[in-house]
């Protein structure tokens, strides 16, 4: 798990370098993505005229990987308002529409859900009612577009209902996901605010993190990881998310 340790901590090494003034400061998401087997922390944007960075995002994390049916990854902040929801929204289409297969995006979040207002559809179903009802599970699903991209919003939330991530009943729900999805794509709460990302991630295939350039503090990232470690659960890499570029951005993706 050491490799974990020092993905981070090249992320936040590359948060600290800015021996500039900045010229532009948007808004979107440049996030920087440590992946393993590669020492350098890739620049990504996750705005709209440059869907080709968030394609580099999902080339690593999902397609460069071996052919597996039913891979869940989890996206998780450091600390609340990262981001983390708009950069796994983001990976969802990007990969819907790169692949052929079915993705399904999955509200984790019961503290603050907003999937379904983001796309428009009802939450009168979801999650936390699969949790406790029976019914295959793509039934509590909304079929989005692309056709191939589906969410399992958070659902009927309850002040109790984060005690059923908890349950064995949510490892069972999620080994129908991986039957009935190639890919699985989970948005969770805080890392450092809530222990929910830690319970998904001991039941996924790693988790990606989140971190906001001009917010989170190395101690709480650092503290995050630990605990990340502490349940033996894999970083697949690091977004660093709105970064400040010294140059103008369009020059620095030329670079």
């Amino acid at each position: 798990m050491s490799k974990n340790l020092e993905r981070m901590q090249e992320t936040l090494r590359e948060m600290e370098r800015d021996p500039f003034p900045a010229e532009e400061s948007n808004d979107t998401l440049f996030p920087a993505l440590q992946v393993e087997g590669n020492s350098q922390v890739d620049s990504l944007e996750f705005d709209p005229v440059a869907p080709e960075e968030c394609l580099r995002l999902v080339q690593r994390i999902f397609l460069a990987q071996p052919a597996n049916s039913g891979r869940v990854i989890v996206f998780a902040g450091i600390d609340p308002r990262t981001g983390c929801t708009r950069v796994c929204v983001d990976a969802a289409r990007t990969l819907a529409a790169n692949h052929s297969g079915s993705i399904c995006l999955v509200e984790a979040n019961f503290r603050t859900p907003s999937l379904p207002h983001t796309f428009g559809v009802p939450n009168h179903r979801g999650l936390a009612d699969s949790l406790t009802r029976e019914g295959k599970i793509r039934m509590y699903a909304n079929q989005l577009q692309p056709p191939n991209l589906w969410l399992l919003s958070a659902g009927a939330v309850t002040p109790a209902s984060s005690a059923l991530l908890n349950s064995e009943r949510l490892k069972v729900r999620l080994h129908e996901l991986r039957k009935e999805f190639h890919y699985i794509l989970v948005d969770a709460p805080a890392l450092n605010l809530y222990p929910d990302a830690v319970t998904m991630g001991r039941i996924a295939d790693g988790v990606v993190v989140v971190l906001q350039a001009d917010s989170t503090r190395r101690e709480s990232a650092l503290k995050a990881l630990e605990s990340l470690r502490a349940a033996n659960i894999e970083v697949l890499g690091a977004v660093l998310n709105r970064r400040t570029f010294p140059i103008p951005s369009f020059l620095y993706r030329r670079l």
